[in-house]
């Protein structure tokens, strides 16, 4: 070493050595030893850190703990209460000499993260808010608080130090009473209930409770001064005041007019994106300067920046390097500084209990109060209660500063970070025990496009992943033919992702107006799908649209479309295939996901089903309506969803600008004797199969094609053609020979069904989920490139009647009517 610095370290009775020269290695082959220097420990100490946050959020996740508890657990799973207790994992991995280094990461991720924080927090919903989210807010700030406080004389007993009694009650008193916006977003969101009244109550509270705990921290910190006298204090909040009167009056005009010199849709040079992140160092070294927390002027920074392009530039460039590698540092700092083996004897551990367990009651009494006031339903109150004690890094900040300026001693820090863990992770498990919202299920008869009136109003779920599936999906809509006496009335739903990211949440509360700029990147691409089906709406007759957005995740994104099917009593989901054309006119896999979206959707679904391979569907000239032209072809071969096929085009068929080809395949006598026999697919359990019966199905096509032929005897844009065929081979040849004019082609799934017509079709199909013939349509090397609409009939039961489903691994319990209860509301919607 050049030279040492000796510096003594006052948390512990310990003199650590610091080597300023030591920083990277000469080389393992020169005999050094990379965890001696400070970047390769760093490192390594960082790559811990993540993949132990990481595995810990996988194993957490069906038990629907949010990512924090995860990030929490690996701090204490690396600290002195598990894998630290080994002195030669502690003394290699995270010895005291690197404890500087790794907490001023932690602080930079911390301060970066909070920056992003207040950009991202819309101040204008705290304007909106009404008097009951206040009350809640305040009642359910005020409790715990006083619990908190009481508790300070018990703890603050065994404290050997010379602590401030009030400031202790503070610290404590805001540790308790503090809910985790962020968190609590992502808890509402997994419950499926950030949609409902009680989402929005909640999430407006905790925006609230947030607001004050920053107050109350800063005034905490203020107080924290051990040594100083109060006139010291008084300065400090006195220079916090004028900082923030500062940042609104003569930075905000500042960064507004940055603002204006960008022009609109285009992209904020380097140098400003440079200067505001410079800007935000700037705040913290202002606020530590003055005696805060430098987080405290990172997030007063980020709260005056205005909505809009800016924010949602700042938040994609830094959101996933600062959440997702320096914000687990300073949880991981936090399980660092927490000994469980600090808590000792059972008396300690009882009053561990029992701050866990008043704190959690002193919320959801002092919400109960309030919701009974406004005379909302007793378990309402008591679940929103629940949820207001959700814990997250304001709390953990909190905890930090207070060990930091020896407010709180190790046995008091591991006390508080354990209440913290525990009240968040009881909240999702109990309140999805607990509560069940109220709905009336009312049965409705019109599931398939079959059994809708013709006179009546046809309902359509359009589901849509990105503006991409938006121009084919209108085309196919505005050929649907809408009238005066048989209107469309159309949801389109905006399905996202449900990720860790605030800012994909924050969508969710922040009831924009129109005209305002989007928030982030998926309130964008809303904005274009809702602005594309409302003006599809203004242009087209007899059309009325709902656009809603749905956030979820996708391995249960099938029960929010379900849902909603049911709520609005629709008789056709449309939603897109997960393949997508390219240029050379092959199909490529947009995401994995996607189709297991679509399978469990087939699978569940109260009504039919349409998925759409899109290649492209001419649109309508917006002169007039019947300057439209598509050429639909229907292929024919029997069934249930033959049939709806048949119906839904016949409906097309109706507007002047389409003409249709519909070409039945009848089995020849070669084929096999038994026309149709009952299957399951044994490749993919989630599809669901349907037993049918021959003779009966069979008459059924007959009645339906001899009415349809009846009704379009003197029409000349429709063509009726039977073809003879005895096997699989020669159907693909017969579809191969069609007219290569058409835009459309609409197919049954033919679930269930195993024709002779489609005999070794399915031995090498590529997505069964298409059935037969639509994964003929759909594979990359069928010479056309025609869009390819994939229907599956409703084919669900009243409980009171029966059906069999032999061979088939689903369960009654996966029938859509036999389901208990359906899903507890959609995610999101506008």
């Amino acid at each position: 070493m050049d030279s040492v610095d000796t510096v003594a370290n006052k948390s512990e009775d310990t003199i650590v050595c610091y080597a300023p020269t030591m920083i990277t290695t000469n080389g393992v082959w020169q005999g050094d030893n990379p965890l001696d220097y400070s970047l390769p420990l760093f490192i390594l100490q960082l790559t811990l850190v993540v993949v132990s946050t990481r595995i810990l959020v996988f194993i957490l996740k069906p038990l629907r703990q949010p990512r924090v508890i995860a990030e929490i657990l690996g701090g204490i799973l690396l600290g002195p209460s598990v894998l630290g207790r080994s002195q030669g994992f502690a003394n290699t991995l995270f010895p005291l000499r690197s404890v500087m280094v790794l907490e001023t990461m932690a602080n930079v991720g911390l301060l970066y993260f909070l920056f992003l924080v207040g950009v991202e927090m819309d101040l204008s919903v705290i304007r909106r808010t009404g008097k009951k989210a206040l009350a809640i807010a305040v009642s359910g700030m005020i409790l715990p608080f006083l619990i908190g406080a009481c508790f300070t004389f018990i703890l603050h007993d065994q404290n050997s130090e010379a602590l401030g009694q009030g400031t202790f009650i503070l610290f404590l008193g805001v540790a308790l009473s503090v809910t985790a916006f962020p968190v609590l977003a992502r808890i509402l969101a997994d419950l499926k209930l950030i949609n409902s009244e009680l989402g929005r109550m909640a999430m407006s509270s905790a925006l609230i409770n947030d607001m004050c705990a920053w107050v109350l921290l800063a005034i905490a910190i203020a107080l924290a001064e051990n040594d100083s006298s109060s006139l010291a204090s008084f300065w400090v909040i006195l220079s916090s005041v004028a900082f923030v009167v500062f940042c609104i009056f003569v930075v905000r005009p500042a960064i507004t007019w940055i603002i204006r010199r960008t022009p609109e849709g285009e992209s904020f040079s380097e140098f400003y994106i440079c200067l505001i992140l410079t800007g935000v160092m700037i705040s913290g070294f202002i606020t530590d300067a003055i005696g805060t927390h430098s987080v405290f002027g990172a997030f007063v920074f980020g709260l005056i920046i205005p909505n809009g392009p800016l924010g949602v530039t700042l938040i994609e460039k830094l959101e996933d390097f600062v959440s997702g590698l320096l914000l687990p540092l300073f949880f991981a700092i936090s399980g660092l500084k927490t000994d469980i083996g600090a808590i000792k004897g059972g008396q300690t551990w009882g009053v561990l209990a029992l701050v866990i367990f008043l704190s959690c009651a002193g919320k959801i009494a002092g919400t109960l109060l309030v919701t009974t006031f406004y005379q909302m339903p007793l378990s309402e109150g008591f679940t929103l209660g629940l949820l207001m004690n959700t814990k997250g890094l304001i709390e953990m900040l909190v905890l930090n500063v207070g060990k930091d300026r020896k407010v709180l001693d190790d046995e008091s820090f591991a006390i508080m970070v354990v209440v913290a863990v525990v009240m968040t992770g009881i909240i999702s498990p109990i309140v999805s025990t607990i509560y069940r919202p109220s709905r009336r299920f009312v049965p409705y008869k019109r599931r398939t496009i079959q059994t809708s009136k013709l006179d009546g109003e046809l309902r359509v779920l359009v589901c849509i992943h990105n503006p991409r599936n938006v121009p084919t999906m209108i085309n196919l809509l505005e050929a649907s033919h809408p009238t005066k006496k048989s209107p469309i009335c159309i949801y389109a739903l905006h399905l996202v992702e449900l990720t860790g990211r605030a800012s994909a949440m924050l969508i969710v509360h922040n009831t924009r107006k129109s005209g305002r700029p989007a928030l982030n990147r998926t309130q964008a691409q809303s904005d274009h799908i809702i602005n594309a089906f409302e003006n599809f709406e203004q242009h087209a007759g007899c059309v009325s649209v709902q656009p809603l957005t749905a956030i979820s995740p996708y391995s249960s994104m099938h029960e929010d479309i379900c849902s909603l099917a049911e709520d609005k009593r629709v008789a056709l989901v449309i939603i897109p295939f997960h393949k997508q054309q390219t240029v050379d006119g092959g199909m490529e896999a947009t995401n994995p996901a996607f189709r297991m979206v679509n399978q469990n959707l087939l699978a569940n679904a109260p009504c039919s089903v349409g998925i759409l391979v899109d290649r492209g569907l001419s649109g309508s000239s917006r002169l007039a309506a019947n300057e439209m032209s598509h050429h639909v072809a229907v292929l024919f071969l029997g069934g249930p969803d033959d049939r709806e096929a048949l119906v839904y085009a016949w409906r097309m068929c109706e507007h002047p600008g389409t003409r249709l080809t519909v070409l039945r395949f009848v089995p020849g006598e070669d084929a096999v004797e038994s026309t149709m026999q009952p299957t399951s697919d044994q490749n993919d359990p989630r599809i669901l199969t349907v037993e049918t019966d021959n003779s009966k199905e069979k008459q059924l096509d007959d009645e339906c094609i001899n009415d349809f032929r009846i009704k379009i005897a003197n029409d000349e844009s429709v063509t009726y053609t039977e073809k003879v065929v005895n096997n699989g081979e020669e159907t693909v040849a017969a579809i191969r020979t069609l007219d290569s004019s058409h835009d459309l082609f609409i197919v049954g799934r033919g679930q269930g069904m195993m024709s002779p017509l489609t005999t070794g079709l399915t031995d090498w199909s590529e997505c069964p989920e298409l059935g037969a013939i639509g994964d003929i349509l759909a594979s990359s090397d069928f010479a056309s490139t025609v869009s390819v609409l994939v229907i599956q009939q409703y084919v669900g039961v009243l409980p009171l009647e029966s059906i069999g489903t032999p061979d088939s691994p689903l369960q009654a319990d996966d029938d859509p009517m036999n389901r208990p209860a359906p899903p507890r509301g959609l995610a999101v919607f506008y």
